[in-house]
């Protein structure tokens, strides 16, 4: 075999040699030890079966501390906003604020190297404009996914509470507790309503771990989002602190949002008629007039031909 069909067999094999001993050195299985620990500290991780999750991930893990701190500010105002948005988001890891910072920093670049590419591509004086949409678009891309997240979330939250809260008011008035009331309901609507039932179950295991259950409500409200939710932890938190009935306060916080629910069906029922008119006027009443005064058009292009 010659040289020249040897030499590109070689650098490919050096190449792939010197990724897999990369990707080998960074995705470094723990010990056993190791996982027992992130999964007493994380519960969610005995699910999966392993805190092992992949060589992306772990990459993302080890490259994270030094990504992040070209974009860390320092100021904690800033850094609980970020991870109250992340929260509202479902994001509610410790390091979860540190590995955004990292992958916003990576979509920075990115965005850059193809804005770059795109300019020395395009036969253009102001080549240096695609620099900075590119780096804009990596940098706010992050962020408009994360909001967008945010609100599919809160929406489902908010759409499957009233549920969730229905067969909440049944377990306490059956009578069971209020923690053995929101494990049931956890376990009993964890297909239908993923995100309540996650909710619940993070607050049932911090009411487990000896936090007050004061605090335990307020970050329940807090770390949702939502408004209902908030409104709901508010009611426990007073039925707790006065020693009222909290099935009683269930039930009235129960029929408030069944209430809303309906009102909202009720407001959406009447904008039913102005948004149709849109569609009617676009797509259906062009077809209509077509129909209707076609022929008479032809009709009397004959007539005048005629004449």
């Amino acid at each position: 075999m010659t040289p020249d069909v040897i030499i590109p067999f070689a650098v490919f094999a050096a190449a792939t040699c010197a990724v897999w001993a990369v990707m080998t050195m960074f995705t470094k299985k723990q010990s056993r030890a190791t996982e027992r620990l992130e999964e007493m500290r994380d519960p969610r991780l005995r699910r999966s079966g392993s805190s092992d999750n992949g060589a992306v991930n772990n990459i993302i893990e080890k490259a994270a501390p030094t990504l992040s701190k070209a974009l860390d500010s320092g100021d904690e105002e800033e850094q609980s906003q970020l991870k109250i948005r992340l929260a509202n988001a479902g994001f509610s890891k410790p390091n979860a604020p540190r590995n955004f910072l990292a992958i916003k920093m990576i979509s920075l670049v990115l965005g850059l190297l193809f804005g770059g590419a795109f300019g020395f591509a395009s036969i253009q004086n102001n080549s240096w404009m695609a620099w900075v949409i590119g780096a804009g678009a990596g940098f706010y891309m992050p962020e408009a996914i994360l909001t967008l997240m945010k609100m599919s979330r809160q929406s489902k939250i908010f759409l499957q509470l009233p549920d969730a809260l229905d067969l909440l008011v049944v377990c306490v008035e059956a009578g069971l507790g209020l923690d053995a009331g929101m494990r049931r309901v956890s376990e009993e609507l964890s297909s239908g309503a993923p995100e309540v039932c996650q909710e619940l179950a993070t607050a049932n295991m911090q009411l487990q771990m000896g936090k007050p259950r004061r605090e335990v409500l307020h970050d329940l409200g807090l770390r949702t989002g939502v408004d209902d939710m908030r409104a709901l932890a508010a009611i426990l938190i007073q039925a707790d602190r006065f020693g009222s009935s909290i099935a009683q306060a269930l039930r009235v916080q129960s029929d408030s949002m069944r209430v809303k629910r309906r009102q909202m069906a009720e407001e959406k029922a009447q904008q039913t008629a102005v948004k149709m008119i849109f569609p009617l006027v676009l797509f259906i009443f062009p077809g209509i007039f077509v129909v209707l005064v076609g022929p008479a058009g032809i009709q009397l292009m004959e007539n005048l031909i005629n004449k």
